[in-house]
């Protein structure tokens, strides 16, 4: 396991311990680093419930990426407790049924603008407001993400914002590599998430991934997604900035899967001999 002991790390998206990001928090405590999630309105006391499960129950600060001054608000909070940062993990995205499930060609501006702030702008929103704490040592910031090179069915709005994200990315890679912060994303596959269960397509889609994949998927094991977060927030990633790594059983490299059965020593033999 890695050595993240006396490293202070900002977690968001953690809604139930079902999450990503929950597992992220859990195993990041387990390696020794000290955490703080994020949680905003009505859903926080459901993230405050996540986070009493965890070994060391951590506070949890409000941020609803929707509201400027709550970036700001965090910023101070994290600068009077810990007054620098080692690295955040964004798992943040949300979309408007209107956008979402089959609704792409009718989801209005307002619909699309709000995927876009929820799920994209706010890597920048969260990473620029945390960038002097980060700037301190070597910070490292994680973005989830899911495959957007193509078009997934149901995914609409969020598949164009995600889509969007990569780009922000960067771009965020770019401009602030010289201060010594990477900025990475995890595109995994399918999981049983509540943001997964969200597409009313997904069981296509993570049926497809289940068939599919090289490596095989099994949408119900969210914690071996952590492994790859972990490595990008940790110093063996000291090199790698504004990459997108895949954790996705390979089905990303693939465009039809499961090759054909590979023929047998006798007839690959014979094979040879033609």
């Amino acid at each position: 396991m890695l050595d993240f002991a006396g490293r202070r790390y900002l977690i968001t998206g953690v809604l139930n311990e079902d999450s990503i990001a929950w597992h992220t928090a859990a195993a990041l405590q387990q390696a020794g680093a000290e955490i703080v999630l994020t949680g905003f309105g009505r859903s926080r006391r459901i993230t405050e419930s996540a986070a009493a499960s965890l070994g060391t129950p951590p506070d949890v600060l409000e941020l609803d990426v929707t509201r400027p001054e709550d970036f700001t608000h965090l910023a101070e909070d994290l600068d009077g407790r810990w007054g620098s940062l080692d690295g955040v993990l964004h798992a943040v995205a949300a979309a408007p049924q209107s956008a979402i499930s089959g609704n792409f060609l009718t989801a209005d501006a307002e619909s699309a603008a709000f995927a876009f702030h929820t799920s994209a702008y706010s890597l920048h929103a969260l990473t620029t407001s945390l960038a002097p704490l980060l700037g301190k040592g070597s910070g490292s910031v994680v973005g989830l993400d899911f495959d957007s090179t193509a078009a997934w069915p149901g995914y609409d709005w969020m598949g164009v914002s995600k889509a969007a994200l990569g780009a922000v990315c960067r771009y965020l890679a770019l401009y602030l590599g010289p201060a010594g912060i990477r900025v990475n994303l995890v595109a995994a596959g399918p999981v049983e998430t509540v943001a997964g269960r969200g597409i009313s397509t997904f069981d296509r889609i993570a049926d497809r991934w289940e068939a599919e994949a090289p490596l095989g998927w099994d949408r119900a094991d969210v914690s071996r997604l952590t492994g790859p977060v972990l490595f990008l927030l940790s110093d063996l990633s000291a090199t790698v900035t504004g990459e997108i790594l895949h954790a996705d059983g390979g089905m990303h490299a693939v465009h039809l899967g499961n090759p054909p059965a590979a023929p047998t020593a006798a007839g690959a033999t014979q094979e040879a001999r033609r």
